[in-house]
């Protein structure tokens, strides 16, 4: 049977009741979707698992939306293009853009498939990658551990750089970010928040990157970068794209 966008609903709906995380809901997805993996095998042998979440996102998006929630998108797409000029003011050197992940790393043993997952956040801008902090003691990340180790971090290696740099920070809407500790501090050191529209995992230049990243090695293929940095200004220059094209 051929899932379709109201299957999809109540598969989501499902796993909201039961608690599951964004990251766990996707899991599930990508178990009930089986034949879509199937088909992107087959048209391409050497696909990776984050080429087919992408592509497999990138589809399911636009299906799983109300008309409203998709207006909504498109209307906070217009907006921050018309803010940033199509990605041609000098304030997109301003944003920075952080996400949680978990950082997979292969175990040492010899032969072993296996490997140690931590989670990480990280935060980049369109000059560059600026800080990765992994989540050490704690179990769960929370608007405490989210302000006082990486906003702390992150701001106060920006600054030393640049006292006076405006900061326009790019977060989803995860309960951490949107806290009111997380909000009172990012008031009290000076730092703008970008909002962000739900359901919009493909609107972040953080998780599009990783969502790209494969298309952007086979576009950028036989060229040579003089540093990182490059990669993460063509993330950005993709972010603008990403958003015209959904408009």
């Amino acid at each position: 049977m051929e899932l379709n966008r109201e299957h999809f609903r109540a598969i989501i709906y499902y796993n909201f009741q039961r608690q599951l995380s964004q990251q766990e809901c996707l899991a599930e997805l990508l178990s009930e979707n089986v034949d879509a993996v199937r088909k992107l095998i087959i048209e391409e042998r050497h696909v990776t698992y984050r080429e087919i979440e992408a592509k497999l996102v990138s589809r399911w998006i636009p299906h799983l939306l109300t008309e409203e929630q998709k207006a909504a998108r498109v209307n906070w797409c217009q907006k921050t293009l018309d803010r940033f000029n199509f990605g041609n003011s000098k304030n997109v050197y301003s944003i920075v853009s952080g996400d949680e992940s978990c950082d997979e790393k292969p175990t040492k043993l010899v032969r072993s498939r296996s490997v140690s997952k931590k989670m990480v956040a990280t935060f980049v801008s369109k000059a560059g990658h600026i800080a990765t902090i992994p989540l050490n003691e704690q179990r769960t990340v929370t608007a405490d551990w989210y302000t006082t180790i990486c906003l702390s971090k992150v701001i106060t290696e920006l600054r030393k750089i640049n006292p006076e740099r405006r900061i326009i920070l790019h977060q989803d809407n995860a309960s951490w970010h949107t806290a009111q500790k997380t909000r009172q501090y990012l008031t009290e050191e000076n730092v703008e928040l970008l909002d962000h529209p739900p359901y919009s995992p493909d609107l972040s230049p953080n998780d599009l990157f990783y969502f790209t990243s494969p298309k952007i090695k086979n576009r950028l293929r036989g060229q040579r970068f003089q540093s990182p940095e490059e990669a993460w200004n063509k993330c950005f220059e993709n972010w603008i794209e990403r958003m015209q094209m959904l408009i």
